[in-house]
């Protein structure tokens, strides 16, 4: 690709981390080619030259996201043991991240289109896509506190996951209205209060 209207200085992994921040704060709609630019350090032409579109920058920058922020939330879904362990550190995790002062609150996944967007709906549905793979994660991991014995073999794997997908997306829109770290590890013991009804068993 051309190196045409850059500046010497560009350095594009930095770059996309401002393009993150900014469709962080605003989501995709919300954010201007002009505020992109600006927070990239680049002019707009520059911008088009090195990215092709806004489209194809806000996709590059949701990848760099799930690369630089969600994997930590993620791995807690191996890390701990047990899979009432693994959901609840990830819920942890999540309260923790999500509340983070010096950056936008909430996930750019959950938040960052909802409704039909002008690239003819190629975002919305990506976002999409990248939220049922989480559940699917989710999904994944209760399958194996089956296997495990852990869970009894009845268990509504694809409801939980749902369920505790569900309390995540909430988390972020808590988050982006303000609630403090204390207030979602609030909502976290309240899902982790549901896990003996829906694993059916006091032993879980």
């Amino acid at each position: 690709m051309s190196e045409r209207g850059r500046p010497r200085t560009f350095d594009r992994t930095v770059a996309l981390r401002s393009a993150m921040d900014v469709f962080w704060a605003r989501g995709y709609e919300g954010a201007s080619i002009s505020e992109l630019a600006r927070a990239m350090g680049i002019n707009s032409p520059s911008l088009y030259a090195a990215y092709g579109s806004k489209e194809a920058l806000f996709l590059e920058a949701t990848d760099f996201y799930s690369r630089v922020e969600g994997p930590d939330i993620w791995l807690a879904l191996e890390d701990a043991p047990t899979a009432r362990e693994a959901i609840e550190l990830f819920l942890t995790r999540t309260a923790r991240a999500y509340s983070q002062t010096g950056r936008p609150q909430g996930c750019l996944i959950t938040l960052g289109a909802l409704h039909q967007d002008s690239s003819s709906g190629l975002i919305c549905a990506d976002l999409r896509r990248r939220r049922g793979e989480n559940r699917s994660a989710l999904h994944k991991r209760l399958e194996k506190g089956v296997a495990d014995g852990e869970l009894p073999a009845g268990f509504d794997c694809a409801a939980a996951a749902t369920f505790f997908a569900t309390v995540q997306h909430g988390m972020s829109i808590q988050a982006r209205d303000g609630a403090s770290c204390a207030e979602l590890m609030a909502t976290v013991a309240g899902a982790m209060a549901a896990w003996p009804t829906l694993a059916a068993t006091d032993k879980a």
